[in-house]
């Protein structure tokens, strides 16, 4: 059974070194879960009870097609407006507690591993229903203005991580698999949102250099990562953001397997006027 990480927020005590993995570079980004503290937290309009670490916007010279959000809800918070910009898709995956997701009239219990799609101009809400003594919930929210494509439309769903069977990538026995809740060939997503699992010594075994930007959310266990002309440790907790071209490539270090929240532009010309 697979955990997930979720940040806990707090401060170091003083007496430590400030010395840290993160850093900020013209081809990526990397945020490490010790920065992930309350004072790095923003509040959202049109939510209660909840804060956030946005650990991922567009930038001007930068990446520029997704945001990235970390939510916590505390028991009673949620919200019934979330998403205020009509052309934007999303998509949640919840890492700790449980949530009760209303989306187009429908309503979901989410738990660990729950994902849902939102697509562009769905009607969703969501809400922590445990008493004010329980759980709070963690969720990692992805969202990116939908680009329409004609005969295509994006469709709203809920699934959940353990429900969807990893797709082994070719020629790696299963060391290397990527679980993918969306078709690929579905012209009607613009996006991916997905987990890839290496198992303990499996290797991206060459330098992937592509137009897609990414967010790798680290979810579980830990790796060397390409980044690149460098190679960064990571580990659960970790947040990288590749520009497009950035080359990447990991060795997955165990004990156990190592697993990240994937985001990726797909499936569109490039726009060129």
């Amino acid at each position: 059974m697979s955990t997930y990480f979720s940040p806990e927020g707090g401060l170091p005590p003083q007496t430590q070194l400030l010395t840290d993995r993160a850093v900020v570079k013209e081809a990526y980004t990397v945020i490490p879960k010790g920065v992930l503290r309350d004072i790095v937290t923003s509040n959202l309009p049109g939510w209660d009870k909840t804060r956030s670490w946005i650990i991922a916007r567009p930038i001007a010279g930068f990446a520029t097609t997704f945001s990235q959000l970390i939510v916590e809800v505390a028991p009673g918070g949620g919200s019934t407006r979330p998403e205020a910009e009509a052309g934007v898709e999303g998509v949640i995956f919840l890492t700790k507690g449980s949530l009760t997701l209303t989306l187009d009239g429908e309503t979901h219990r989410l738990e660990a591993g729950g994902y849902a799609y939102l697509a562009a101009g769905s009607d969703w809400k969501l809400r922590n229903d445990a008493p004010a003594d329980g759980e709070a919930a963690s969720f990692h929210w992805i969202r990116k203005a939908y680009e329409v494509l004609e005969g295509h439309t994006a469709k709203s769903f809920v699934t959940r991580d353990q429900d969807v069977e990893p797709r082994p990538m070719p020629g790696t026995n299963g060391a290397w698999a990527t679980t993918r809740f969306v078709d690929p060939d579905d012209l009607a997503h613009d996006m991916h949102v997905n987990i890839v699992t290496f198992q303990p010594g499996a290797s991206i075994p060459f330098a992937e250099t592509h137009v897609m930007e990414h967010g790798l959310f680290v979810l579980e266990g830990k790796a060397v990562y390409r980044l690149n002309d460098d190679w960064v440790e990571v580990e659960a907790g970790d947040f990288m953001w590749l520009r497009a071209f950035c080359p990447q490539a990991c060795y997955a270090g165990g004990p156990g397997p190592f697993r990240y929240l994937l985001y990726k532009d797909v499936n569109r010309q490039i726009r060129l006027t």
